[in-house]
């Protein structure tokens, strides 16, 4: 009897089903040096304890990606190791902060099942929970994944969309208990503006650039413990080994730091696309569209929707075509809510 995981295809959905994921990781200071190492990731909240101490928080979390890749690493062994492609994401929220000493696993549950017409791979969507060790949910998100069929003649199963939110709304946002801006060190946090300087329509480059180096990609792929054969396997992939979505998504937001190094938390993800592959040597760029701004109930915090687009070092601000497609120097449309100083 084989004893080896050659892990899930997409004949082994169902609607319903329960996913477990195995190996759950307790998080350290080592998470946040890494991260740190990896992305030039700036954020005050995220790199000083006293600075988040003084908004309100017992000590600096790890970093709310950081988090997010922990969690979502799990899920790879049976929901994405035969993956053709992560396609999309969709009502995220960080309920919780994730602080050094806790400890994270995940489950995922298939909410929606859809075989393409080639026969040969199908879309499986999954809401996927992080919980802590006290059983509390910190995070969850919605995502969807193309995958391979092994047996081509297993017959497709009904067909389920979920009808998702496209914006997560702003009363159901995860404020941190305490957060409190009001005092709010804008020198050490490197950048004077704020929630009111910033207007919905606006555009932002970000001006820097960072290139991708297949040995970052592997030792961040291997923190967070991704198992996904296309980021590992040169033989698995004609075109070559392809960089993790969340290494582009991590390197993207470092990069808006510059322009909007006071977008401090983010709290939910309305919506994201790998909008074409990234491989090694290619250099990422970074711009921003606020889209939308809201208050909040804590005191001096506002919550700001922001679009964040990683390109190939293309032009800024252009984004899809006349067709409606993604222009080819697009890698990544991210759609999210950060909190942010009033």
């Amino acid at each position: 009897m084989a004893k080896t995981n050659s892990g899930r295809f997409f004949e082994d959905y169902s609607i319903g089903q329960i996913l477990t994921h195995a190996v759950p990781r307790t998080v350290s200071g080592g998470e946040r040096a890494l991260y740190h190492a990896l992305y030039p990731a700036r954020h005050a909240l995220y790199s000083s304890d006293s600075f988040a101490q003084a908004s309100g928080l017992p000590a600096s979390p790890i970093d709310d990606l950081a988090a997010f890749h922990v969690v979502f690493g799990k899920t790879v062994p049976d929901v994405s190791l035969n993956a053709v492609a992560n396609l999309g994401y969709a009502e995220g929220r960080w309920l919780l902060p994730v602080y050094p000493g806790d400890t994270l696993r995940s489950e995922s549950e298939v909410i929606g099942l859809k075989q393409n017409s080639n026969g040969k791979t199908g879309v499986v969507y999954v809401r996927t929970r992080g919980l802590n060790q006290r059983d509390e949910v910190v995070m969850e998100y919605v995502r969807w994944v193309m995958v391979r069929k092994n047996n081509l003649d297993a017959p497709a199963p009904e067909t389920v969309v979920p009808d998702l939110n496209k914006v997560v709304p702003v009363d159901q946002l995860a404020i941190p208990a305490g957060l409190d801006f009001s005092n709010y060190n804008f020198d050490l946090a490197g950048d004077p503006y704020r929630w009111g300087d910033y207007e919905v329509g606006e555009q932002i480059d970000h001006v820097d650039g960072v290139t991708i180096e297949e040995a970052e990609h592997m030792i961040a792929t291997r923190l967070w413990q991704n198992t996904a054969k296309v980021h590992f396997d040169l033989t698995f992939r004609p075109d070559g080994r392809l960089i993790y979505g969340g290494h582009v998504i991590s390197m993207a937001r470092a990069l808006s730091f510059n322009g909007l190094a006071n977008a401090q938390m983010i709290v939910g993800l309305n919506g994201g696309a790998h909008a074409n592959p990234c491989f090694a040597g290619t250099t990422i760029k970074a711009w921003t569209e606020v889209l939308d701004k809201a208050d909040t109930d804590a005191p001096g915090v506002g919550a700001i929707r922001l679009r964040l687009v990683a390109t190939k070092g293309g032009a800024p601000f252009e984004l899809k075509d006349e067709n409606g497609k993604y222009k080819p120097d697009v890698l990544l449309d991210l759609d999210y809510w950060a909190l942010m100083p009033q």
